[in-house]
């Protein structure tokens, strides 16, 4: 019984945390591969990675994200694993893997997880006391990096306003970890 214990605590305690340290890590790499410090496999692996721990996610909390904010960001990620499934399949697809263009499908898992927690952190924002003001600016950085990421003449230029979403996004699971 207490390994059982113990096991359901260290799942809880994963589940809680572990967003604080992916969401940033996540960005870094998406930024990586853009200045060509990471390979796109390695983002590859990531989003088959990502889409197994949403889904892991979901089915771990689907009862504790009945009401409220919770709710909101069930929605959030129940709409942001067909993005990352959209990026995976766009992977796929750049490397002959599947007969559609790989583009359209990056773009939805890019722009897709770029505005998607801006919704949730605008949400968010609105409906709590504690802490409103970090999923604002979390919420304003989406939406500065989407606009850079759109009119980014380079790579560099495109990293850094992803290092914005990912800062933004960031303040708003650490905010939302802290307060918890």
């Amino acid at each position: 019984m207490f390994e059982h214990d113990r096991s359901v605590g260290v799942f809880r305690t994963l589940r809680e945390n572990g967003p604080a340290l992916l969401v940033p890590a996540a960005w870094a790499v998406v930024a990586g591969v853009v200045v060509g410090t990471v390979s796109e496999r390695a983002l590859f692996v990531a989003h088959v990675v990502m889409a197994f721990l949403l889904v892991a996610f979901l089915a771990g909390s689907w009862d504790d994200m009945r009401s409220g904010v919770l709710r909101a960001w069930k929605l959030v990620i129940l709409a942001g694993t067909p993005a990352t499934l959209a990026g995976v399949a766009g992977f796929l697809a750049r490397d002959g893997g599947l007969d559609v263009p790989a583009e359209p499908l990056l773009a939805a898992a890019l722009y897709g997880w770029i505005l998607l927690p801006a919704i949730g952190l605008a949400y968010t924002g609105r409906h709590v006391g504690t802490a409103a003001r970090a999923y604002d600016l979390g919420a304003a950085c989406c939406l500065v990096g989407a606009v850079g990421v759109v009119l980014a003449g380079t790579p560099a230029g495109t990293a850094v306003a992803l290092v914005v979403v990912g800062t933004g996004q960031t303040v708003g699971i650490v905010a939302a970890t802290v307060v918890e």
